[in-house]
């Protein structure tokens, strides 16, 4: 390959190609548009100045964009985030809440280059599902204020956006459909001088960019003590919201990401926030389905342009921009939210064919995330009730069958199946230690050892044997089996 050739090979593809340029810049723009009222609610509940979400928002995208490991994700400031970080603010003040953002990120760093992206192959496609559709089901629930004790005119606004989201594409696909509908019920409100409540009504806009600067906290013993608890909790939700918007998005898209990347990408973003005064976040779904499913969005640029033009929107445009009717947002967000919920999981004729245990798990990791409006905690909760479900299933899945020989003096039982702690704890039952012969054959070469209990639990009965003055011969263990067993055999004495 010539040199001019690879060159072009590492090209950005919105350099050369004019239509990933414009659909990349025009998505750019409606996530910046739909992330500003969003960054100012979030404040509200960390309790501090709107323009510090949108601060947080500009810093973590930009960044994000560059330092990530999946494209076309969108992170900013959240409400996950602003729900951990508010009691901080609330008890110790701005100061010690910039300092624990720092240290997330520090946090986030740490964990990131421990590896913990790769315990996202632990999460089962049960709570992957309730995952999506719980969020779905915020992102409405997030609308509902909204929509009360709001003026009647709140309501064909919406419904009008709503038309034009889904019969704009159908007339051409150039500009998306979302930026329309925010154009287009923003002229008919201002033009008609309609009163309903608007972005400006949210909060102030700022007028400057941020600066940087170092937490205004006293660099002590004291008061790592206090920021630390607050620091790692959010480097957890935040990772966890992170990595798995990362595999929702890789889903979408039919792409990978590198999650172990976009793990220390999270925590740098924070650290360069919290260096310039942001509440911190992470990767926020609901603009990242607007980016990634509505707008068509694929690579860094739209990511970077949504952290850039909400900058310019605030601060050169910020007059305008607060003129824009909530309504146009609402709409926006309940279409994100009917196209994040995956209605085949429901349908009746998935349901039929679903083991129960997995509709248990989808629907328990719904209700928590709904219950509690946290993420982090739904996926916790949901993963181990997945693990439960399927350490039930499969510990009925060992079993024990025994064929005595022609002649009487020996007896061979065959295990076939997993033996870990839930199956094992039965193993022991399964032989007939009084009416067996003197020689008892163990044939293991259908089963597999997994762990200390299965090897004590063999140990047990080799003993219970041993004691009618029987003797037990294990045989068919394959390498990884034998391995384990020769190491722990005779050590677990009382264990059992």
């Amino acid at each position: 390959m010539s040199p001019a050739a690879r060159l072009r090979g590492l090209k950005p593809d919105w350099i050369s190609d004019p239509k990933v340029w414009r659909t990349e810049v025009l998505a750019g723009l409606v996530v910046a548009l739909a992330l500003i009222p969003e960054a100012i609610s979030f404040s509200i509940i960390a309790g501090v100045d709107p323009a510090i979400g949108l601060f947080a928002s500009f810093t973590m995208a930009v960044v994000i964009s560059l330092v990530g490991g999946r494209r076309a994700m969108i992170s900013a400031a959240t409400g996950a985030v602003a729900l951990v970080i508010a009691p901080l603010n609330r008890e110790h003040g701005f100061g010690y809440l910039v300092a624990a953002v720092v240290l997330a990120g520090v946090f986030q760093v740490a964990l990131g280059a421990l590896g913990v992206a790769k315990l996202m192959r632990f999460i089962p496609r049960s709570v992957m599902v309730g995952f999506v559709n719980s969020l779905a089901i915020l992102i409405f629930v997030a609308q509902v204020p909204e929509m009360r004790d709001v003026p009647w005119a709140v309501y064909p606004l919406i419904i009008g956006g709503l038309a034009l989201m889904v019969f704009f594409p159908k007339i051409t696909t150039v500009i998306p459909a979302p930026l329309v509908s925010i154009v287009f019920l923003t002229v008919i409100t201002v033009g008609a001088a309609i009163a309903v409540p608007t972005v400006g009504d949210k909060g102030a806009l700022p007028s400057s960019l941020p600066v940087p600067g170092l937490p205004d906290v006293p660099f002590t013993f004291d008061t790592l003590s206090t920021i630390a608890p607050y620091a790692f909790a959010m480097a957890l939700v935040g990772l966890m919201e992170s990595l798995m918007t990362a595999k929702l998005v890789d889903d979408i898209t039919d792409t990978h990401s590198d999650k172990t990347r976009e793990s220390i990408g999270q925590g740098i973003a924070n650290i360069v926030t919290g260096v310039f005064g942001g509440m911190g976040g992470c990767a926020m779904i609901g603009q990242t389905m607007i980016n990634v499913k509505v707008s068509g969005a694929r690579t860094r640029l739209s990511t970077f342009l949504a952290g850039a033009f909400l900058m310019v929107l605030c601060i050169v445009f910020g007059p305008l921009v607060s003129d824009i009717p909530m309504a146009a947002l609402v709409a926006v967000m309940i279409m994100v939210s009917f196209a994040t919920f995956d209605w085949h999981s429901i349908a009746p004729k998935t349901l039929r064919r679903m083991p129960a245990g997995e509709i248990a798990v989808m629907v328990i990791t719904v209700a928590c995330v709904v219950a509690t409006h946290n993420l982090a905690i739904g996926v916790v909760v949901g993963s181990i009730t997945a693990m439960a479900v399927f350490a039930k299933r499969v510990a009925h899945l060992a079993e024990v069958t025994a064929v005595v020989d022609p002649d009487g003096t020996t007896v061979v039982y065959r295990v076939t199946g997993e033996l870990f702690f839930a199956s094992s704890n039965d193993l022991v039952g399964h032989f007939n230690y009084t009416g067996d012969p003197d020689k008892v054959v163990v044939d293991l070469s259908a089963a597999h050892i997994w762990d200390a209990s299965s090897v004590a639990a063999l140990d047990a009965v080799e003993t219970k044997y041993a004691q009618l003055g029987k003797t037990v011969d294990i045989t068919g263990l394959n390498h990884p089996s034998a391995d384990l067993h020769s190491k722990l055999t005779g050590e677990l004495a009382g264990s059992h």
